[in-house]
């Protein structure tokens, strides 16, 4: 369920290929056994034309997104465990940041729901 899309610098999929940043996205956000093995879904949306303030520094923003019923700590430790692990995977990108959003379980519904 949980998605964890990346939104960065066209520059980042050139220093690490997008299926090792993606596999540890994943890695991360399963090792907080918050979420049903296999489940996790991981994007990334890289951007030729953006702007950070008045540069054109490399960044890496990941939005993630999960269902309702976790608490702050959980979230935070998950954050934590992402941001962790892209900064040690690009030590040298000024910007690593993500925000995690819950679905309303009362709202969601996907293809099986139905």
């Amino acid at each position: 369920m949980p998605h964890f899309i990346l939104d960065c610098s066209e520059h980042i999929i050139e220093l690490k290929s997008p299926k090792k940043i993606i596999e540890a996205v994943y890695a991360a956000a399963e090792s907080t056994r918050l979420f049903t093995e296999g489940d996790i879904k991981v994007r990334i949306n890289p951007f030729k034309y953006y702007t950070i303030g008045s540069t054109q520094d490399d960044f890496i923003h990941v939005f993630g997104n999960i269902m309702e019923g976790r608490n702050d700590q959980q979230k935070a430790d998950l954050s934590k465990r992402i941001v962790s692990t892209l900064k040690s995977m690009f030590p040298d990108v000024p910007i690593l940041s993500i925000n995690i959003r819950d679905f309303e379980k009362s709202s969601y519904c996907n293809k099986s729901m139905v």
